[in-house]
């Protein structure tokens, strides 16, 4: 075929000009722009900030509802008995961490084989919905049994859209610069989710001393469902900007073109259960060590306090304000501890065996004292130890997965775990203290769980990659 005149006065390309051409033009084919190997201080902050502060708001439209528990018992699920309407409504609460392993393997799957971003984009969408329809879905009173199967649905959403965020966005984390600072960007994450756990403890307190009982069982536990519908145009618009990264190196925004290097052979969550089925079994037994103390001490303490201990709402709300405000604050500075140090399995070991020794000395302490100084120093010691471990697990099986299946494999091991585990935590505690009716039945729980948490981790191989 005859040369162009224009091809014939080009001059001929160098051997570096050919490889460029030949680069550009694989990186036009997978679908992705060429940008530089690193990414600058400035990006790198981007993505963190997008990337967890979404999370806080998809965890805190999660969990707020497990804060007013007792209200929305009372309103979807009305009962003679008041311990039986909670029941009913905490395990209401656990049906969204039953749809989180499903979320997992979907979204999971879907961000291993597409892309980051794409994915991140989608659990916004779903959490949103969720989050509308218990915010605006009539009481029992109103539309009789439609009532709690709409908030049963919702919640399923919810948990199906939060399955997926928390694995896909710490993988997303871990990638999002070098590997020497990954233990600081990772922990972000885990401070997004004592962030949300503030948020609700703190629209607790307000609402609790600027509303009447009758009032805030009547509307007031809606309007924090109504803040959280600020997941939809926040969160879309953060992350519909974010770039994904893949973890050989190449950066770019794939939009909705599969992105080849990542893709794993099989189906992800069959190449974990062949390849890798004991890292994520340890995985979820080390996780189970923080969901379990989280979901049964903190953000249960304010039912725990109104129905078990005949306490005001604004005591257990107080003692959850400051579990959440030492989740939200610590992390970061464990994060660079995690980075400096050689070995981070010990500070793992270390967190997990404090919370094992504390759980039942500080159930004593809040049923002997019965005052919210004894409360706030016993949770918040717990806090502290959970602080140290929620991270370090977290970066111990994230770098222990390869990148094509690394989104899958922490949200499947993450969301397994808080299903079996961290979803049954209150309806476990609840039906204790109910049966026994012994305060302390709480620790029966936590404790021995810890103790398994604990060798899961003793038994759990490192890998630390560098970089």
């Amino acid at each position: 075929m005859p040369l162009s005149q224009d091809a014939l006065d080009r001059p001929p390309l160098n051997h570096a000009d050919a490889a460029n051409t030949v680069n550009a033009a694989d990186a036009a084919d997978a679908g992705t722009h060429a940008e530089p190997l690193e990414a600058s201080p400035r990006d790198v902050l981007k993505r963190v900030v997008s990337a967890s502060l979404v999370t806080a708001f998809e965890m805190f439209d999660f969990t707020v509802f497990g804060y007013f528990a007792a209200m929305i018992g009372a309103k979807f699920f009305p009962a003679s008995d008041p311990m039986t309407s909670l029941l009913l409504a905490v395990g209401t609460f656990g049906v969204g961490f039953f749809m989180r392993p499903l979320g997992a393997l979907a979204l999971g799957a879907y961000a291993d084989r597409v892309g980051r971003r794409v994915a991140l984009t989608r659990t916004v969408w779903l959490a949103g919905l969720g989050t509308a329809a218990i915010a605006l879905c009539p009481d029992y009173a109103t539309i009789g049994v439609a009532a709690p199967l709409v908030v049963v649905l919702a919640r399923a959403l919810q948990g199906f859209a939060l399955g997926g965020d928390i694995g896909v966005a710490a993988a997303y984390l871990l990638e999002a610069g070098p590997a020497s600072r990954r233990g600081a960007r990772l922990n972000w994450q885990i401070a997004s989710q004592g962030a949300a756990a503030l948020l609700g403890a703190v629209f607790g307190l307000v609402l609790t001393h600027r509303l009447s009982p009758q009032a805030l069982e009547a509307w007031g536990w809606r309007v924090p469902f109504w803040f959280g519908l600020l997941v939809l145009p926040v969160g879309v618009y953060l992350r519909s900007r974010l770039h994904d990264i893949d973890d050989i190196g190449n950066k770019g925004d794939t939009r909705d073109t599969p992105r080849e290097p990542l893709a794993p052979a099989a189906p992800p969550f069959v190449e974990l259960w062949r390849e890798h089925g004991r890292t994520l079994g340890l995985a979820m037994l080390m996780v189970m060590g923080q969901t379990i103390p989280v979901y049964a001490i903190v953000y249960f303490m304010p039912s725990y306090v109104i129905r078990v201990m005949h306490l005001p709402a604004s005591t257990g709300f107080a003692v959850s304000a400051l579990s959440a405000l030492l989740l939200f604050a610590l992390p970061p500075f464990v994060g660079r501890l995690l980075d400096r140090l050689p070995r981070r399995k010990p500070v793992a070991l270390a967190g997990i065996a404090a919370t094992t020794l504390l759980s039942t000395p500080v159930f004593l302490l809040i049923d002997n004292v019965r005052s919210l100084p004894a409360m706030l120093v016993g949770v918040g010691l717990i806090s502290v130890s959970m602080t140290f471990s929620a991270g370090t697990v977290a970066l111990l099986v994230l770098e222990a997965l390869p990148a094509r299946v690394r989104a899958s494999g922490l949200a499947l091991a993450y969301a397994l775990s808080v299903a079996l585990f961290g979803g049954t935590a209150q309806f476990i505690v609840t039906a204790l203290v109910k049966w026994s009716g012994n305060p302390l039945a709480a620790a029966w729980y936590v404790t021995p769980a810890c103790c398994v948490s604990l060798c899961a981790v003793a038994l759990f191989k490192e890998r630390r990659e560098e970089g």
